[in-house]
């Protein structure tokens, strides 16, 4: 039973590092001042490969490492918390899945990562209202500047479903093959 808590513990930290390095390594800058990245895909698979609990964890810990790290303090609260319930939501929903065994990965990932992702969507939108109606606007006035942003974490999610859908099969087999090199 150690053994497996061990396990547990080491790839999820090794997710939280991967998410972090996804989200930082390639970055395509958007005209609202934020970046279209490949850390999404991994933080759906931190909920899909870990559990909803340990996974949301990983992916809000990665995240957020990726914010502190790039010098965007201001949305390190925001990142772990938006980043930590997409991999909730998506793992949840991921698990609850598996009873139909007739749909393969990928349309799994599809219909967990689509509701996931529209946390992450609403999420950022509230947080960055939020953050405008603190530094003085109004909130209508901040809803209607954030609005801008929405499609561009829209592309963002959905380059997370597809990312976790390519990667999770590796992602899988990694994790098998880490758990039989611990049992030696």
């Amino acid at each position: 039973m150690e053994h497996k808590k061990l396990r547990s513990l080491i790839f999820a930290a090794l997710l939280a590092a991967l998410t972090t390095v996804a989200t930082m390594v390639i970055r395509i800058p958007t005209p609202t001042l934020g970046y279209i990245h490949l850390g999404d895909g991994l933080v759906l698979a931190c909920g899909i490969l870990l559990g909803p609990g340990l996974g949301a964890l990983a992916a809000g810990i990665g995240s957020m490492l990726a914010d502190l790290f790039g010098g965007y303090m201001a949305w390190v609260p925001g990142t772990f918390a938006i980043k930590a319930l997409t991999a909730l939501v998506g793992g949840w929903l991921y698990h609850r899945l598996t009873k139909h065994e007739h749909w393969n990965t990928p349309m799994r990932v599809a219909l967990c990562g689509i509701p996931a992702e529209i946390v992450m969507v609403a999420g950022y939108f509230l947080y960055e209202v939020g953050m405008e109606t603190v530094a003085g606007s109004t909130v209508g006035a901040a809803a209607a500047a954030v609005l801008a942003g929405v499609p561009f974490n829209m592309v963002q999610g959905l380059a997370g479903v597809i990312v976790c859908a390519v990667l999770l099969p590796v992602l899988s087999h990694a994790s098998t093959e880490m758990g039989e090199r611990m049992r030696v």
